[in-house]
């Protein structure tokens, strides 16, 4: 299943979505993000789906882009947001030496492995010195289609061997930690966190 299914996925189901993700209760993760940024900073909200997280960045005083392959979920992410949210996919990340920091919360976890570690340089590209990456993946090592989506699970040794190889990356592990689901009824599903800090 390639990416273009995915984004037809979120289309058609963007409103469910919607709902079982705007008021999900992510504010712990959200701080801790926002506590390794100086105040005010430039983020880039990389597949923002429903505007939950973007919303909370700028309701705290951050700048933040938004940007999402799904043209629907753009549509109802600016609704809520009140921002203005740029319809595109991770593979065209253009911007050099731009944010603080890139929060990629359940999203680049949709591309297939090739293709996501182009889309990492990219992302360590469009980053200031310095800046900070916060990326989840559900916990596992499957990489396949499943419930319509293509996924990219990632256990903390298969990401390590996955960055590792990636040639001039200028990326490393700051942080890793597992979560629950914080969507009720999924509190099963286990989810890697990770900072990652360009050097």
């Amino acid at each position: 299943m390639q990416c273009s299914d995915t984004l037809s996925y979120y289309d058609s189901h963007a409103e469910e979505f919607y709902r079982n993700t705007v008021d999900a209760e992510f504010s712990a993760m959200q701080n801790f993000f926002l506590s390794k940024l100086k105040a005010g900073s430039l983020i880039l909200d990389f597949g923002c789906g429903s505007g939950r997280d973007a919303r909370y960045f700028l309701e705290h005083g951050y700048h933040v882009d938004l940007i999402d392959g799904s043209s629907e979920l753009c549509k109802l992410a600016a609704r809520y947001t009140g921002a203005k949210v740029k319809n595109m996919r991770f593979q065209e990340l253009a911007e050099v030496d731009k944010y603080e920091g890139i929060w990629a919360c359940s999203s680049i976890l949709h591309l297939p492995f090739e293709e996501l570690a182009d889309v990492m340089l990219k992302m360590a590209v469009a980053l200031k010195n310095d800046g900070i990456i916060y990326t989840s993946f559900k916990y596992g090592m499957f990489a396949g289609e499943r419930n319509g989506r293509y996924f990219t699970d990632m256990t903390e040794e298969k990401f390590a061997a996955f960055i590792s190889g990636i040639d001039g990356l200028e990326l490393e592990v700051e942080e890793q930690w597992k979560t629950s689901d914080v969507r009720p009824g999924r509190g099963e599903e286990k989810w890697l966190n990770l900072i990652l800090r360009k050097r």
